[in-house]
């Protein structure tokens, strides 16, 4: 039977201007999606959970692996672009940098890691991940819109752009792959059913 690989988005965070991005919990909204994601029927032959190091994505997976008594396999290259070189910015100016992040891959926008650079690690990272997952079950990875759009590119055979992003729903979507031949499933829907 196949083993399918979920890559699913952190949902709502609590956006705090004088906290470093990286260290942003899940809203009490988020946690909620969260724990509606264990409604979904594929959820049940998870067997495996991998997140990144970023506060919102290991919060996302906690709630789950309580809930389906497994560990968490923290990956830091499972991580978001650094954006570390601009910090917090406004919704709007935030979305125009994502914007030129996607639009010239391989460039440095304003000190942001290229995304060609963030892809690179990101499919790695991944191949870690089924590298370290058991070989029976399914396999959730809590990560963040970024790493989906970038990776799901690569899936995709497909040049880096945004049209590949998840919705614009805050978050809290997912998508799955055949884990042994790097196959698409379906593109993204919401981890809540909303």
């Amino acid at each position: 039977m196949a083993r399918h690989v979920y890559l699913i988005t952190h949902p709502d965070v609590l956006i705090d201007p004088a906290v470093p991005v990286p260290e942003w919990p899940l809203s009490p909204r988020g946690r909620e999606r969260m724990r509606a994601a264990l409604r979904q029927p594929w959820m049940a032959g998870v067997r495996a959970l991998f997140s990144s190091t970023e506060r919102k994505a290991v919060d996302g997976a906690a709630i789950l692996a309580e809930a389906l008594n497994l560990p968490v396999t923290e990956l830091e290259d499972l991580g978001e672009n650094d954006r570390s070189s601009t910090g917090y910015l406004p919704k709007l100016e935030f979305e125009a940098m994502a914007d030129a992040f996607f639009a010239r891959p391989q460039e440095s926008v304003r000190g942001w890691e290229r995304a060609i650079d963030a892809q690179r690690r990101i499919v790695a990272a991944m191949e870690e991940v089924l590298r370290r997952a058991p070989a029976e079950g399914d396999v959730a990875v809590v990560s963040h819109g970024g790493v989906g759009a970038l990776y799901l590119c690569y899936l995709q055979g497909r040049p880096i752009g945004r049209d590949a992003d998840q919705p614009p729903t805050n978050g809290g979507n997912h998508y799955a792959f055949d884990a042994q031949v790097r196959r698409l499933l379906h593109g993204w829907r919401s981890i809540d059913g909303a």
